[in-house]
């Protein structure tokens, strides 16, 4: 089964990428509800609504972080046992992101790697850009 790949460039610094994916806050902003440390071998869980086939529970391990440039989890629920890779460069004043979310296998994958690819699009292309935006207007006070 094919890989979830969504490139998607930003016109924001790396710096403020990176702290979007590994602040437990900007993280819950654009994404989910979390535990999240950015510390390697961390396990955490992300948390939503629950929806059919799917308790709303996903459960992570910080397997990859090389800052600021790529973040590697495991990602587990709703009967899916993957991985969810973001890589970050530089890209002028701007910022090229390529998330991939690997690993689906079996029919019983097809369902959620097909809820996954339209919600990855829709939280990359609009809640992550809209959250950076808001950050622009707002920084973070130093120490973030």
């Amino acid at each position: 089964m094919r890989d979830i790949i969504i490139e998607q460039t930003l016109p924001f610094p790396r710096d403020m990428v990176w702290d979007a994916l590994t602040d437990s806050d900007q993280l819950a902003a654009w994404l989910m509800p979390n535990d999240f440390r950015p510390e390697v071998g961390h396990s955490f869980t992300f948390r939503t609504k629950p929806a059919p086939g799917f308790d709303g529970i996903v459960q992570s391990t910080v397997k990859v972080l090389e800052a600021p440039a790529r973040l590697v989890l495991t990602w587990e629920g709703g009967g899916i046992d993957t991985i969810v890779s973001f890589e970050l460069e530089d890209a002028g004043h701007a910022t090229r992101l390529r998330l991939t979310h690997s690993g689906f296998k079996g029919l019983s994958a097809i369902m959620p790697r097909l809820v996954l690819g339209s919600g990855w699009k829709s939280l990359v292309r609009k809640k992550l850009p809209t959250l950076l935006a808001d950050l622009g207007k707002h920084p973070q006070p130093a120490g973030r």
